[in-house]
């Protein structure tokens, strides 16, 4: 027999519970703590939560609230997975499942204070549908949010940040959706929350409980279902896709540890300052070259990197390598007349360990506007302003859109004299509006050689 034990404290507007059970042959009366990896010993309604310096405790969920709508037309979109995660990409929620209405709540973790307030933390979303591209996707990044602006009982977070707009696909003919379960053999004491799962180069994350969804992937026999996390061997499964249908109940079984190290170096030129990188493995399924971006599974970064860098517990599979792709004043070195400047790609497999040889990378043109910092709104005809580059002799602009495809170039842009910023004026078809873009500006020297560019994941705005 369990009695429910339960102690109600209002502090700073928080309310928690110790909410936990007692066994019948407790004799000493007290309380048996709750279980937050399990999630058990706590009163419906209540979750068990992290508490400094104190036993965890039973307490209201902190919930994030928001709304996932088309962001062409501005409409609700039901049935969209939400998920949070951490700094690591890890997957640390439930899936909330939008409304028709296309709003969601969903409970994440969060450590409080003797009080029960939740403390400094930051999470990030992302969010899938069928016929809508994932959010986030380079060059789109996810906003932190953060945990301790939670307001009110149960508290809650509600803002711009919580508010995500999917981007329709181009052709949604034919896809069909893959859904399962990871499971961990063996008695593993491992964990697959946050493994990317790709299926026909799309792609879906694993929830904390295991489960996962693959929206929008090509109909087919056969189709190969892969889960990658660094650390995890997972064994894939070939499954057949449907348009317009789920295939469900699909099991991946994390079979062991990855071991596998894939070792290389970066080389500064010329880095104008900058001398610390980031060197990322994005799945090569999901690679866009023209736009050099892809999706990077949980745990595949390695930062700090000055010299010499390495992967450790790499699961088997096909990989691209990208070294200064997110916004640290460098750029992969785009003059392909040297050597160490090519896109480098990697194959792991049966866990043996990769060398590769090493590359460069150089100081990039700062982003003037837009984006600069952050995806800006763009009205009318857009100006696209970087930096100079002092030893140019002209540049070259392009402009993307947010599935990566080139939609305008000029290869053209004359170079300045005494002008510390460069302007070219967009001249291509119509922008589409609530459409996510982004500018890439490469300075060309006289040698007619590319010598630096703007960065990765800068330059992004949407159209109004």
């Amino acid at each position: 027999m369990h009695v429910l034990r339960s102690l109600t404290l209002l502090t700073l507007g928080a309310v928690f519970f110790t909410g936990c059970s007692d066994d019948a042959n407790n004799n000493d009366n007290q309380p048996k703590s709750c279980s937050v990896e399990a999630q058990t010993g706590c009163a419906t309604g209540l979750v068990c939560e992290e508490v400094a310096g104190k036993d965890p405790m039973c307490l209201s969920p902190v919930s994030f609230k928001g709304k996932v709508v088309d962001a062409l037309d501005g409409k609700a979109i039901a049935g969209a997975r939400v998920v949070a995660r951490d700094a690591n990409d890890a997957a640390v929620s439930p899936v909330s499942i939008t409304a028709a209405d296309g709003t969601y709540t969903l409970s994440v973790p969060a450590k409080r204070d003797a009080q029960g307030k939740p403390l400094a933390a930051k999470l990030t979303l992302r969010a899938d549908a069928a016929k809508y591209q994932t959010f986030p996707l380079a060059p789109r990044v996810a906003l932190p949010i953060d945990v301790d602006t939670a307001t009110g009982e149960p508290p809650v977070v509600q803002n711009a940040s919580t508010d995500i707009g999917l981007i329709p696909l181009e052709n949604a003919a034919g896809l069909g959706s893959v859904a399962g379960k990871v499971v961990v053999d063996g008695g593993l004491d491992l964990n697959p929350a946050g493994a990317l799962v790709a299926a026909g180069g799309s792609t879906g994350v694993v929830d904390f409980k295991g489960n996962f969804v693959v929206f929008n992937v090509a109909s087919g026999t056969g189709v190969d279902v892969r889960a990658f996390a660094a650390g995890l061997q997972i064994e894939p499964a070939a499954v057949d896709v449907a348009a317009g249908k789920e295939t469900a109940g699909v099991e991946l079984h994390v079979k062991a540890a990855a071991t596998a190290k894939v070792t290389g170096s970066v080389q500064v030129v010329n880095g104008n300052g900058f001398s610390v990188t980031s060197v990322v493995l994005a799945l090569k399924e999901t690679f866009v070259p023209d736009a050099a971006r892809g999706e990077v599974p949980k745990g595949l970064r390695v930062g700090n990197v000055t010299g010499a860098y390495e992967f450790v517990g790499v699961p088997d599979g096909e990989y691209i390598i990208l070294a200064a792709f997110e916004n640290d004043g460098l750029v992969r070195d785009p003059d392909i007349s040297i050597g160490g400047t090519s896109i480098l790609d990697v194959s792991v497999v049966g866990g043996a360990s990769v060398t590769k040889e090493g590359f460069k990378v150089t100081g990039a043109l700062s982003t003037e506007s837009p984006g600069k910092d952050a995806m800006e709104e763009v009205m009318g005809t857009p100006s696209f302003v970087w930096g100079d580059d002092s030893s140019e002799d002209h540049y070259e602009v392009r402009v993307f859109d947010a599935f990566g495809k080139k939609i305008w170039e000029n290869l053209a842009v004359d170079g300045v004299s005494g002008a510390k910023t460069v302007t070219a004026n967009y001249a291509g078809p119509a922008l589409l509006p609530g459409m996510i873009y982004q500018f890439r500006a490469t300075s060309i020297g006289k040698d007619a050689v590319s010598i630096s560019q703007t960065e990765d994941l800068r330059g992004v705005f949407v159209y109004r």
